[in-house]
């Protein structure tokens, strides 16, 4: 009997109900790839927004009319259990994370990813549910405030959006990175945001957060809630706005503040980051999990039947930290 795989199908572009559980052979590795049985998978708004097709102008890399590859998840943690015969870092029995990246197909009992792809070693330390999630939110805030923002001890730091994945990881990272952190969030994740390291915690439905001369160094924007015009009264002479959101109308906020003025709106996909320099950040995260800096907030847990019912739970927004299937 051949033997075979469970993953989510995304057959066309639209709401969580579109996904369907599909069985496929099982992947054979190739020379340098490894296939692991997969322990966990998170769910995340960026499945979310691939699985709407959005934005409309990524379309041509995803799919004009649907998904080209049509499988569902990125982020993962497993274990190794066949290697194909030319791969050097991994062995079968060896516990790993990482991501599909754009090859997808994370939600699923098992998948093949190359060896030298975003693929590392999990510490004993770390559960497979925290593990999977490291290469969404944390990862991201790391590449934002750290490579991008440079973040510096003793600057001013707001995040809008504390409560999220992005957030959660956003508001330790900056006070890792020695920041004095502003975050926003809704009244009932003041206490949560605030035991993460921010020193000051905005309710955003009684205050608005980007008042004139506020003077921070830094806004992440990890939602895309606001925009670089409505950030820029709130920065400092030389502050720094960023988001992960890249829109079509951010881009050209991005491009004139490279030419006018000190305030810039700076913007770099980790995604388009090579897999040795994406390892090396997975490195530097892993020494602060390590020392007990920065650690993945979790939310909920569903089985992995559970994708449909898990992805509306994320599209509702209300999340706080990270979502997982297993």
């Amino acid at each position: 009997m051949t033997a075979t795989r469970t993953a989510w199908h995304i057959p066309r572009y639209g709401r969580p109900e579109t996904l369907t559980p599909v069985t496929l052979s099982m992947p054979q590795p190739g020379p340098t790839e490894v296939l692991i049985r997969i322990h966990a998978s998170a769910v995340t708004r960026a499945d979310g927004m691939m699985r709407k097709g959005e934005p409309l102008f990524a379309r041509p890399f995803l799919g004009l009319r649907r998904p080209r590859n049509g499988l569902s998840g990125t982020g993962l943690s497993g274990e190794v259990i066949a290697v194909g015969d030319k791969v050097s870092r991994f062995a079968p029995g060896d516990m790993v994370f990482g991501e599909a990246g754009m090859r997808f197909g994370a939600n699923a009992s098992h998948i093949c990813l190359d060896e030298d792809g975003v693929l590392m070693p999990k510490p004993d330390s770390l559960s497979h549910e925290d593990a999977a999630v490291l290469c969404d939110g944390v990862l991201t805030s790391w590449h934002f405030l750290r490579n991008l923002g440079h973040v510096q001890s003793g600057e001013r730091v707001l995040i809008l959006g504390g409560a999220g994945s992005l957030g959660s990881a956003a508001v330790q990272i900056a006070a890792v990175l020695g920041a004095e952190v502003t975050a926003t969030c809704s009244a009932r994740n003041a206490g949560s945001v605030a035991s993460l390291g921010a020193t000051h915690v905005i309710d955003y439905a009684r205050e608005e957060a980007l008042q004139p001369a506020a003077a921070y160094d830094v806004i992440f924007d990890t939602l895309g809630v606001a925009s670089f015009s409505a950030a820029k009264p709130a920065l400092a002479e030389a502050g720094r706005y960023l988001c992960p959101v890249l829109t079509l109308g951010r881009l050209p906020a991005i491009l004139l503040s490279r030419l006018v003025g000190r305030k810039r709106a700076l913007f770099a996909a980790a995604g388009l980051e090579k897999p040795q320099r994406l390892r090396a950040m997975l490195s530097e995260i892993l020494t602060q999990i390590e020392q007990d800096r920065l650690a993945p907030v979790m939310d909920r847990v569903y089985p992995l039947a559970d994708l449909v019912e898990a992805h509306a739970y994320v599209e509702a927004g209300h999340k706080r930290g990270n979502v997982v299937v297993v």
